[in-house]
């Protein structure tokens, strides 16, 4: 919306109302747009709207959730902002994770104390972009449309796209690893990761109403399982430093790389995190928000993290667990747990933590296709997740060689952009928003010329990849700034994309409400 100079300077931004009245036209008529495509889109259309009737599989997904369309929710209802991320974390792809200080010469103190701290960081990351779900109805990538614009927006959805299959092809190749494994190699890692790739499609067509109720409870299966694997193998812990301890530089740069695949784990959900929390009501606790679902995700992830750095800190002395681990995942858990029968049906009630990932990335994967741009939002939510699910299959099945590779690489990316998006929501809600959403034309979410151009975001987005490029260190590249730290290397991506997109968003955001007053 048009900012009135008259009113204050460029940094004060004044909205519309968001609870909408006589000038909700807009809106109404993007709630109606989808329906008026013709054709086969049309027939979808009208199959997944009676599909919605019966199942609610929520035909009309990406629609903002308004205020006095909301319901009061009970306490109960509230657990699951902590209870779905459990469920969706606490995962063998965390327990694969947790292998990696063990890789980069780590001592088992060092690993697990990376592990909690940035679990918490990462966490907190995602749980302020919570916090934006239930205040202004709309899902992630929606809400984001505010800082970011109408097209800027479009590339956040694409990257979005993207890493939520990516997240979801690691948890296919974890889980069907230990599928493979608990077979005795009957069932092909490939037929492990169709499985567990058809499971979650079935429950994300559905819809957000069954991925509630299933991920409400799921955790507690998981939670079990990996106190069970603390109780067997935390006596062979190996607390003593390594044989060649990492000293000065080396170890600096070690921990660097390990911190920042860790953050990336929890930061990753950033962008996805408000699709869950449109339906509570609109004057919901923030805090309360930020708070459930920061250590939701925070302790889940430590829990199946720190299992695998036990469990890696012994390898060094059991050979048949190394030989075990080298031949695969599923192989390691197999060994570590006794007697062996019972190992077998732990190693298969886990091969179904995979799901839970599964479910929320397809799901949001969907969600963030149909938000690419208007014509792409008339092709049904379930189109768009039968597509997501076929790239899903494609990425697991040709990653599935190279799985710890695939988790350096992957995830520390993950956490560069997901830093630069929490950043420029931030500053924009609190420096130019002033912190309230009455400051937010809510109604002209999906109207692009209600909305910011989103200038000032992507410059600063695109200097904070400039930022990642440098800091960053993978396998297939490392940056100059990178390489300096240690004779491997360290990752201070995260660091330098803080700090550059937190600078570079205040001005350029403040110069695009000056010239262009929205």
């Amino acid at each position: 919306m048009d900012h009135d100079p008259e009113k204050g300077s460029p940094g004060a931004i004044a909205e519309k109302p968001r609870s909408g009245g006589a000038e909700d036209s807009s809106s109404n008529d993007d709630r109606d747009a989808p329906r008026q495509s013709t054709g086969i889109l049309a027939q979808m259309r009208n199959f997944e709207a009676r599909m919605d009737r019966k199942l609610g599989v929520e035909s009309e997904a990406i629609v903002r959730k308004r205020a006095e369309d909301k319901k009061p929710v009970p306490w109960t209802e509230e657990l699951n902002m902590a209870l779905l991320w459990a469920s969706g974390t606490m995962n063998t792809s965390c327990f694969a994770t947790g292998f990696l200080g063990w890789q980069f010469g780590l001592s088992l103190k060092q690993s697990i104390l990376i592990t909690i701290f940035m679990s918490i960081l990462g966490g907190a990351t995602t749980g302020y972009c919570a916090t934006f779900g239930a205040a202004t109805g709309l899902r992630q990538i929606s809400a984001g449309r505010f800082s970011f614009g109408w097209w800027p927006s479009g590339m956040i959805a694409l990257l979005n796209c993207i890493q939520q299959m990516g997240w979801s092809a690691v948890s296919c190749i974890t889980g069907g690893l230990a599928l493979t494994a608990v077979s005795d190699g009957r069932v092909s890692l490939i037929l492990g990761i169709v499985i567990l790739a058809v499971v979650a499609l079935i429950i994300s067509l559905i819809g957000l109403n069954a991925i509630l109720v299933y991920e409400r409870f799921a955790w507690v299966i998981f939670l079990v399982i990996f106190l069970i694997i603390f109780g067997e193998t935390g006596g062979y812990a190996n607390t003593a430093d390594p044989v060649k301890p990492l000293e000065g530089a080396d170890l600096a740069g070690a921990v660097l790389s390990f911190m920042a695949i860790v953050y990336g784990s929890s930061a990753s959900w950033a962008v996805i995190a408000s699709d869950y929390y449109v339906h509570y009501p609109a004057n919901v606790s923030r805090v309360k928000v930020f708070l459930m679902t920061t250590f939701g995700i925070a302790i889940p992830t430590a829990i199946g993290m720190v299992a695998g750095c036990v469990v890696a800190s012994t390898l060094d002395k059991q050979p048949d667990w190394s030989a075990a681990y080298d031949r695969g995942l599923g192989y390691a858990i197999d060994a570590v747990l006794y007697p062996d029968g019972f190992a077998k049906f732990l190693l298969a009630v886990l091969v179904l933590s995979g799901i839970n990932t599964n479910v929320l990335s397809i799901y949001s994967a969907a969600l963030s296709f149909q938000q690419l741009a208007k014509p792409l939002a008339q092709v049904p939510r379930f189109i768009w997740t039968l597509v997501s699910f076929v790239c899903i299959l494609a990425l697991a099945v040709g990653g599935r060689e190279e799985l710890n590779a695939y988790l350096q690489n992957f995830l520390s990316l993950l956490g560069y952009w997901c830093t630069s998006y929490a950043v420029i929501l931030f500053e924009e809600h609190f420096i130019f928003r002033k912190g309230s959403f009455d400051n937010y034309d809510l109604d002209g979410w999906n109207d692009p010329k209600r909305l910011p151009h989103g200038i000032g975001a992507a410059v600063a987005f695109l200097l904070g990849v400039v930022a990642w490029v440098m800091g960053m260190k993978q396998t297939w590249f490392t940056g100059p700034l990178a390489a300096v730290i240690g004779s491997s290397g360290g990752d201070v991506a995260n660091e330098l994309t803080f700090v550059v997109t937190a600078m570079a968003y205040i001005p350029a955001r403040y110069l695009e409400l000056l010239y262009f007053k929205r």
